[in-house]
């Protein structure tokens, strides 16, 4: 397991890596379930640094070209903590699409909630304890599961489970 990962008290069992083309397949099915809604929306709003990618894909496929951004820190490399609101959007969100990559503890979804209460919320992938804060999502996996995605990941030979 990665030496980020057991250091947070033994919280994350599981490594789930996403390689770049799996991120891309999973936002693009986001896309489509967002566009079975039938819904026009004025904008996106991607929730910084994991949304901004699968914002990126998600407004190409639906052809939003209005982008914009909130800013919440709620994570460091191994451990979450509580959010810290860097950059907000005015207005209670009515039109707008947010966009994360996940949704975990839901500390941040909440956050982004009261912030946009009348926004639809889409994350590409979600846990259990945040699940109830997202309108949608693709891919559902363990609360005790760490998501490395590929922008914090760099290939590399990995010990088999049963050793050598």
């Amino acid at each position: 397991m990665d030496k980020g990962m057991d250091q947070d008290e033994g919280r994350y069992k599981r490594n789930y890596p996403i390689s770049w083309d799996q991120l891309h397949r999973d936002a693009k099915a986001l896309s489509w379930r967002l566009h079975d809604l039938k819904t026009t929306w004025k904008s996106i709003v991607a929730v910084t640094r994991g949304g901004l990618v699968p914002a990126a894909i998600i407004a190409r496929e639906l052809g939003i070209h209005h982008i914009d951004t909130v800013c919440i820190k709620s994570y460091d490399w191994k451990n979450q903590g509580e959010p810290i609101i860097l950059k907000n959007i005015e207005g209670d969100g009515e039109g707008l699409l947010i966009i994360d990559d996940l949704v975990d503890t839901g500390s941040t979804a909440r956050v982004v909630r009261n912030m946009l209460p009348k926004a639809y919320f889409a994350a590409v992938y979600a846990k259990p304890e945040g699940k109830p804060l997202v309108d949608v999502h693709v891919t559902e996996v363990g609360q005790d599961t760490w998501i490395l995605f590929p922008w914090d990941s760099e290939s590399r030979f990995v010990e088999p489970i049963a050793g050598n």
